[in-house]
């Protein structure tokens, strides 16, 4: 896809989320939330394999809503090489226990940077998060499928510190 045509499709996309996202007026007032992380670590089902768990890099998310959010990031990923991505986040369960605010959420967007997977070309993904969040810290927990011979499954975990 033509740089010009990602970016046009991109803009539309983030334009759609913002939309959905205050488009329930009935929703008491929130106020929009902004997270940081160092990257992703992973744990790979597949034990056998050489691959790089410590996936260091920089991501933001922001929530415009308790249901609707955007993350976006660049990170060095387990096959070492450098992946970018921008998604869409959507939380429709959540509970308080003990204060801590937990959401079970569902990720859609796009990723590049995978050799084997389009060669290291963008694509479409999904996956499930369980996020974790205190008042300053908190964890995104998810399950990355097997995709085999493109991807390889894994455990992964992102931390982050709220901004605001």
């Amino acid at each position: 896809m033509p740089a010009r045509a990602r970016g046009s499709l991109l803009r539309i996309f983030f334009a759609y989320c913002v939309a959905l996202s205050s488009a329930n007026a009935a929703e008491p007032e929130y106020s929009p939330q902004v997270w940081l992380n160092p990257g992703i670590y992973s744990h790979h089902f597949d034990r056998s394999q050489n691959f790089r768990e410590e996936n260091l890099g920089l991501g933001a998310e922001v929530l415009f809503t308790p249901d609707h959010g955007l993350i976006a990031g660049t990170y060095i990923n387990s096959e070492r090489a450098r992946t970018r991505y921008g998604v869409y986040e959507w939380r429709p369960l959540h509970w308080q226990p003990a204060g801590i605010n937990v959401s079970v959420a569902i990720l859609a967007g796009a990723f590049d940077g995978y050799p084997r997977y389009r060669n290291g070309g963008w694509f479409l993904a999904a996956m499930p998060v369980l996020a974790i969040e205190g008042r300053r810290v908190g964890v995104n927990l998810s399950i990355i499928p097997t995709i085999k011979d493109r991807l390889d499954g894994a455990i992964a975990i992102q931390f982050k510190l709220r901004l605001w």
